[in-house]
């Protein structure tokens, strides 16, 4: 049976982690599910918890020592994988595993290398931040101006790949900026993209949400940089 490596970086998430991979497993799919979890430093009690999941349910548990970024993270999960398709999944209960079968199914049939979930293609989503909105409008126009293509969407979490895709790639930012490189090296790798709608519940700050306006620049840098660099 074909396998779904669901990578899952984690920093400071214990009040929404152990519900997000209750909904991951509760996805029906025709595909084995494998999560690789990988904690990135967290200093809340999240890789605690997490530690007594390793090696149940197909989960497999990584601990970093300390915090080293959301890439430095799916660096760690991507090695570890063994699946022939990878989706990228937050543990913050924004993104909704139930969407897997829509984002999957461009792979499965063959028409698609990755699959793009976006927000702003009519799926349900949590009405709040303007500017964050703006920001990634913004963002995904310049990501369509430099690399000549037509996104909705270039800074979603969800990602799907036909795994050897991914694994060829080296991703080399730090943080946020991670959703940009992996555009800018989709593009500049000519991969078959399709989008796909999907719901999104965006939590605020005071709910646990993590990026701020200082990721922009970390977005920025990298559209330009990997548009120049081999």
């Amino acid at each position: 049976m074909p396998k779904l490596s669901i990578l899952i970086p984690v920093y400071n998430e214990k009040a929404t982690a152990l519900e997000l991979l209750r909904r991951v497993q509760a996805v029906p799919l025709s595909l084995e599910k494998e999560l690789v979890v990988v904690d990135d430093g967290s200093t809340d009690g999240t890789r605690e918890l997490l530690r007594a999941l390793n090696g149940k349910d197909g989960v497999l548990v990584l601990l970093h020592e300390r915090n080293l970024g959301k890439t430095a993270a799916v660096r760690t999960a991507l090695a570890a994988a063994t699946g022939d398709f990878v989706i990228v999944q937050d543990a913050d209960l924004e993104y909704d595993p139930a969407d897997y079968p829509a984002m999957l199914a461009p792979l499965l049939d063959g028409r698609a290398d990755v699959v793009y979930g976006s927000r702003f293609l009519g799926g349900p989503h949590r009405v709040l931040l303007f500017w964050h909105y703006f920001a990634n409008r913004l963002f995904t126009m310049m990501a369509n101006v430099l690399y000549d293509i037509n996104l909705s969407d270039m800074g979603t979490c969800y990602k799907a790949f036909l795994a050897p895709h991914f694994k060829a790639m080296t991703l080399e930012s730090r943080g946020f900026g991670m959703e940009a490189e992996i555009t800018a090296k989709v593009c500049k790798r000519r991969l078959r993209i399709y989008e796909v709608p999907i719901s999104y519940s965006g939590r605020t700050y005071a709910e646990g949400k993590k990026i701020t306006w200082r990721d922009g620049f970390s977005y920025l840098w990298c559209l330009l940089r990997f548009r120049v660099a081999d």
